[in-house]
C-alpha cells in the first residue's frame, strides 16, 4: 500500500501513515511518499513506538520513499 503525503508538512505525513497502519494487517508493508525532510526522523520514531520497523528510506528528486512494516501479531 502506498501512502502519498507529498506536499504536506510535519506532522501530516506521520499522521497519514499512522492512519493507514491502523487498517493494515499484521506484518503488512507500506510505503510512505513524503517531501517533508522531517519524515526521515518522525517515521522511525513512530514505528519504534508501535513495534513496527522501517525497512528502507530512499530519497529521489526530493521525494522520500519510506518502506515500513507493521508489527507482526504476537504468537501464543
Amino acid at each position: 500500500m502506498i501512502v502519498d503525503a507529498r506536499g504536506h508538512r510535519c506532522p501530516t505525513p506521520s499522521l497519514k501513515l499512522q492512519k493507514a497502519l491502523r487498517d493494515a494487517a499484521p506484518g503488512a508493508r507500506l510505503t510512505l511518499l513524503a517531501t517533508d525532510p522531517m519524515a526521515r526522523i518522525d517515521v522511525p520514531h513512530l514505528m519504534a513506538g508501535i513495534g513496527g520497523r522501517v525497512i528502507s528510506i530512499v530519497e529521489t528528486d526530493g521525494v522520500l520513499a519510506i518502506d515500513v512494516e507493521t508489527p507482526v501479531a504476537p504468537t501464543d
